[in-house]
């Protein structure tokens, strides 16, 4: 049965990071004799009234059997799938990955190993630093700790804090926004492991080491290793992504205490160049086989 797609990127965005994601999911389909096209989301417009729910000419009769939406406008991800049309990943997975806060309440209600993390009160103005809140998380967290923004990339929302005058400094900073208290993961500065998961198996994984930064992320200047997951670290990967509800992510892993593993980060729409460029496999060739698998 042929089957055709649509893979929708950010067209407002600079770089082409993400075009490029696009054009090796489309380069996969296209070796599987796989027809897609890919779309900005802004070409794509919704539209509601009483009587329609639908897109606007000319894409509206036009509709496909799937869509990779390597975006985060959930809305039109949600509009798809109201269409009819299979989105991988869904509009709740890309909006539970996309919310660090969603991300870890699902991973505690699933009983999977994170930092100890405690949730920012939401506040609608800026105002002054409530100190015994501010106590009562350096009493569970310890110093220094992590503040999180619930929404950021490439871990430019991620802070570490060492005293309590750099803690509510940044507080001050970003009151407002949603963010989350999170404790310091010592024996995992500069270093995390990222694993590809597809479907239910672990794809390729790669260990990413920072010794001038305690994130690890490449934008960040880390380096980049080809690494070999144990069946605990991909069962654990597996267990992540199936919590929020993915078809397929990458997944960060922290270490932890005695050699331990905690999940740092569910990312629905993980880039793969650089897992291609470090391990030589091409995750976009596993992306397609799965979404056959479930068209078919």
């Amino acid at each position: 049965m042929n089957k055709n797609g649509w893979i929708i990127y950010n067209g407002n965005l600079p770089g082409n990071k993400f075009l490029d994601y696009a054009e090796m999911i489309q380069q996969a389909a296209a070796a599987k004799s796989i027809e897609t096209t890919i779309y900005k989301n802004n070409e794509l417009l919704s539209l509601l009234t009483k009587d329609q729910l639908d897109l606007l000419e000319p894409y509206k009769k036009e509709l496909p059997d799937f869509v990779v939406f390597a975006d985060k406008d959930i809305y039109l991800a949600r509009q798809l799938e109201l269409l009819g049309v299979r989105v991988f990943n869904s509009a709740k997975a890309i909006d539970t990955s996309d919310d660090k806060i969603a991300t870890y309440q699902y991973l505690a209600a699933n009983q999977l190993p994170i930092p100890k993390t405690i949730i920012a009160p939401k506040i609608f103005y800026k105002g002054n630093v409530d100190p015994s809140l501010l106590q009562q998380v350096i009493e569970k967290l310890g110093q220094p700790l992590i503040i999180k923004e619930a929404f950021g990339s490439f871990g430019e929302q991620v802070y570490l804090l060492e005293n309590m005058e750099e803690i509510i400094m940044k507080i001050k900073e970003i009151q407002g926004k949603p963010y989350l208290f999170q404790e310091f993961i010592p024996s995992s500065f500069g270093m995390d492991l990222r694993l590809q998961v597809v479907g239910d198996r672990v794809v390729a994984a790669m260990a990413r080491k920072n010794t001038n930064d305690f994130r690890a992320n490449v934008t960040a200047g880390g380096t980049m290793n080809t690494y070999t997951p144990s069946k605990a670290e991909s069962d654990l990967a597996i267990a992540a992504v199936k919590a929020i509800q993915a078809d397929f992510a990458g997944v960060d892993l922290l270490v932890g205490k005695n050699n331990s593993r905690l999940v740092c980060e569910v990312n629905s729409n993980a880039h793969i160049r650089n897992l291609l460029d470090c391990t030589g496999i091409n995750a976009a060739d596993y992306i397609i086989d799965y979404i056959m698998e479930v068209l078919l």
